[in-house]
């Protein structure tokens, strides 16, 4: 008699399901990844990419000679040129004008943050400390002290009606005010201004940022700037307080820019006064931060965009192997929750990547800085950055936590997809075709893609701080992203979220 046949009971492990805590499944992954050279080997290849290439990049950048750097009270980089009518007031006092006009004097509109107004400044020197009350043709009036900081006043159009503007001065404190008829006052607010003497500079501020174009199109950019003069004119100026000198007494404040190749200057820095005092300033430059310099805490990462596609390697083949030789029916068979089979993996690979990141980032970034101040970095126009201090930290942990995020985000396509290739296609589609491609398209295009892309968080390496109260143009291949650094972050935080659900989900159907 012969005996039937049996089917082959299916594979089991020899770890009891019940028993397979998470625990042990971290441990299991854990020694898994680590067993595998091949591996090892794109995880020591992104490091070196990250470090060298950074070394590479900071070799080739040398600084050039420029104008004299001028620093502010709190030692950043600023513009302080500008046609100043003033006079000395020692004490307290409170001055008064009414602003009646501004205009272009080269043909082209008015720059948006053009200024007329009045101003308390420390002394004639370049990048002394000062509060200044100003009416724009683009963004209203303003309060503003030592370069950084700007308060926003009432909206108001000098093309169509005056403006009053009223500073005082009351010991350390300065208290800015704006009207429209010179009776009802709305006050603007109040700021202590550190490194005002008893004696102080007062009088009368006019000036207009250089006139910039740019030309983006698919292949290229193309950029204009020249220098330009404005005219302002004022009236009912009146100075309360203890006053010294013969009277007002006109100042450039800075270079004036005569005998620039790119000044546009129509009639040169004057200042009139009619018999019924009536004041007309002519004038060009700006009081404001300097935006020009380049990024010093970027330059040092030029390595982690390159890295990307090795962590991206890595993630994709720490799943896709085990689907290419089955071995993932052992893995489930051994752990049948698939969601701790996800969180397991997806908690190896962000802790490797991210150490490796991090050690990466610190060292390719401090040899960068070290080559680019041999290359004529060096203070006070780029003052040190300690790796230990922000922008630096944040930068460094930043791209470490990019790298990651991008292994962790490889890793949940590649449990949806189950295929290498494709993979490693949809996530450099995802985050690394963006920021070349924003090299390239129209300048509101290229932001939208760095807005809305994974690409969005390299962001987190940016370094120089970008002022509302000073127009630019925000170019990527400046190194400037439309968002904020956390915010670009939190963007790739929000597509690697995404696809760990999707592939969580992807799982439950697919693989129960």
């Amino acid at each position: 008699m012969t005996a039937p046949t049996r089917t082959p009971a299916p594979y089991r492990s020899a770890l009891h399901p019940a028993r397979a805590g998470f625990g042990r499944l971290l441990r299991a992954e854990w020694t898994k990844f680590w067993t595998v050279r091949a591996w090892l080997l794109v995880l020591g290849m992104a490091a070196v990419v990250v470090v060298g290439i950074s070394q590479m990049g900071a070799s080739g950048s040398i600084t050039g000679g420029g104008p004299p750097t001028v620093l502010g009270p709190d030692g950043e980089v600023v513009n302080d040129s500008f046609r100043f009518t003033h006079r000395a007031l020692t004490g307290d006092g409170t001055l008064t004008v009414r602003v009646t006009g501004l205009k272009s004097n080269d043909g082209e509109a008015l720059e948006p943050w053009a200024k007329a107004g009045i101003i308390v400044k420390a002394s004639l020197k370049q990048g002394s400390a000062y509060a200044a009350v100003v009416a724009t043709p683009g963004h209203g009036v303003r309060m503003q002290w030592n370069f950084t900081h700007d308060t926003a006043g009432p909206s108001s159009d000098l093309g169509t009606a005056p403006q009053w503007l009223r500073l005082k001065r009351l010991g350390g404190k300065l208290t800015g005010y704006a009207s429209v008829d010179g009776e009802k006052w709305t006050r603007l607010g109040e700021v202590g201004v550190a490194g005002l003497g008893r004696t102080v500079q007062v009088g009368l501020l006019l000036g207009t940022p250089d006139h910039e174009s740019v030309q983006r199109s698919f292949g290229g950019t193309s950029a204009t700037a020249g220098r330009t003069t404005v005219t302002g004119t004022f009236d009912h100026l009146t100075l309360q307080g203890a006053s010294t000198g013969a009277g007002w007494t006109s100042t450039d404040i800075g270079p004036t820019g005569l005998g620039d190749p790119n000044a546009r200057n129509v009639p040169p820095n004057t200042t009139q006064v009619s018999p019924t005092g009536t004041y007309t300033l002519t004038g060009q430059g700006d009081i404001a931060p300097e935006e020009n310099s380049p990024d010093l805490v970027q330059m040092g990462f030029q390595g982690v965009f390159v890295g990307l596609l090795f962590m991206t390697a890595l993630g994709t083949l720490f799943v896709t192997t085990e689907y290419k030789r089955g071995l993932i029916r052992t893995t489930f068979t051994a752990t049948p929750s698939r969601l701790k089979v996800l969180a397991a993996k997806a908690t190896v690979i962000a802790t490797t990547t991210f150490t490796t990141g991090l050690l990466a980032t610190a060292v390719g970034y401090t040899w960068a800085q070290q080559t680019l101040r041999s290359n004529g970095f060096k203070p006070p126009e780029f003052p040190d950055l300690s790796l230990l201090e922000n922008p630096s930290l944040r930068a460094v942990v930043g791209s470490a936590a990019l790298l990651s995020l991008v292994a962790v985000l490889a890793l949940s396509v590649g449990l949806v997809l189950c295929n290498s290739a494709g993979t490693i296609a949809t996530v450099v589609v995802l985050v690394i075709l963006p920021q070349i491609l924003s090299f390239a398209f129209p300048l509101p295009a290229a932001q939208w893609l760095l807005r809305v892309t994974p690409a969005a968080a390299f962001a987190i390496e940016q370094g120089k701080t970008y002022y509302p109260q000073v127009q630019h143009n925000c170019l990527p291949e400046s190194g400037c992203y439309p968002l904020s650094p956390y915010n670009g972050l939190a963007v790739l935080v929000a597509y690697t979220v995404a696809a760990l659900l999707l592939a969580a989900w992807t799982l439950r159907r697919r693989d129960a």
